[in-house]
């Protein structure tokens, strides 16, 4: 089999730059390990930022996104019991929308359904090579039948622990990883929301979020230690938590109700450097990780694709090389102050038992800040709803 560009990994990331080279008129497959059901079932994140939902409508799935997504104009903090809201749409002129990455998923695939677009779901042992020549090749096995494609170009889309990145010799890459001591239990429920904005909450237990997949549907989350278990949060343990740390109005309007899914997840900043390498791109968690505090993983994951299919669509169209061999730079110009910003969000409304007295008081000194301080508002506002491309 021949293709241009063989897109490894079906997430929203491969999805998304399937959909638009294929409306470009260029032939892509996109392969991906797990089944279509298992990839529709991964609870992910919730925020887009104008620049997502944009791109998503020029790719033509945006409709059902404009018809069900919440928008929000602006963010809620509490700090201590007190809360204050920030402007986003003052203070930046953009606004975010809730709108699950689910969602966002399943648009992508109906779309590459109706369309007939390649797509090959439980590929095993997907394997890349080739990429430092002119003649790619991504090999892989389907009903115990071995397939190669040969392609012009490889898009790994496939991340953290996908292949890609691991195909790279280890002397042509450089990473930066930062590992924090604790992790997000996040639960879901069908429960409405308590709050018709996020709120984040800073407090002497540790960090909490009120976010939201719906109006009728709540997405919760507590900073706990990482030697914690799923197990040892019964529902009621959390809800009790949760409104130890919330300010006594908002713990008071607070609906409980069993979960539907819950989780742990470890915190974890990455950057892989750079993100070409010869004929084989990274995009998205393949090349970079960020803690979801400042709500940038999909987004980031989002204006990769972005740059990638603008370079390979100028390749195919105009015969030009300047779009793909600046990928690479533009995409970690923006990874790299996303990086900055999620690692500030994190720092700043988390606790860290490790750290002594000094860090604790500049802490309070930031968030007192924060909360006084319109300028350090609007910065905080303007990196929230997305950086330009």
């Amino acid at each position: 089999m021949r293709v241009q560009v063989a897109i490894i990994g079906a997430g929203p990331a491969g999805l998304l730059l399937g959909q638009l080279l294929h409306n470009a008129g260029i032939d892509a497959i996109i392969l991906e390990q797990r089944s279509q059901e298992y990839v529709l079932g991964r609870i992910r994140a919730g925020l887009l930022e104008q620049g997502t939902v944009d791109l998503l409508r020029s790719a033509g799935v945006g409709a059902r996104l404009d018809r069900e997504g919440l928008w929000h104009e602006g963010v809620e903090f509490s700090i201590l019991g007190k809360r204050f809201r920030i402007d986003l749409e003052k203070l930046a002129g953009k606004n975010v929308v809730i709108y699950g990455q689910t969602e966002v998923t399943k648009d992508l695939m109906d779309a590459r359904e109706k369309a007939g677009a390649k797509i090959v779901y439980e590929a095993e042992d997907v394997a890349v090579s080739g990429f430092d020549s002119s003649s790619p090749v991504v090999s892989y096995k389907k009903n115990g039948k071995e397939i190669s494609i040969s392609c012009d170009f490889i898009a790994g889309c496939d991340g953290f622990h996908g292949v890609c990145r691991q195909s790279i010799p280890e002397n042509a890459i450089r990473t930066f990883e930062r590992l924090y001591q604790f992790g997000w239990l996040g639960v879901l429920s069908d429960t409405p929301p308590v709050s018709e904005e996020l709120i984040y909450v800073h407090h002497d237990r540790g960090f909490a979020l009120c976010t939201m997949r719906s109006r009728t549907r709540s997405r919760l989350y507590l900073q706990v230690p990482l030697s914690e278990e799923v197990g040892d949060w019964p529902d009621a343990r959390f809800w009790d938590e949760l409104k130890r740390r919330l300010d006594p109005q908002t713990a008071a309007k607070l609906v409980t109700g069993p979960s539907i899914e819950k989780s742990i997840a470890a915190l974890r900043s990455f950057v892989a450097e750079p993100m070409r390498f010869g004929r084989l791109f990274l995009a998205g968690d393949a090349a970079h990780i960020v803690p979801p505090t400042g709500a940038k993983g999909l987004n980031l994951a989002v204006s990769d694709v972005y740059y990638l299919s603008d370079g390979l669509i100028a390749f195919y169209k105009n015969k030009s090389n300047a779009g793909l061999d600046s990928y690479s730079s533009r995409a970690l110009a923006r990874v790299w102050k996303a990086e900055r910003f999620s690692w500030w969000m994190t720092r700043l409304l988390h606790q860290f038992p490790d750290e002594g007295p000094f860090n604790r008081r500049m802490q309070e000194a930031e968030l007192e800040y924060l909360a006084s301080s319109k300028a350090a508002q609007t910065s905080l506002a303007e990196n929230y709803v997305g950086l330009p491309y």
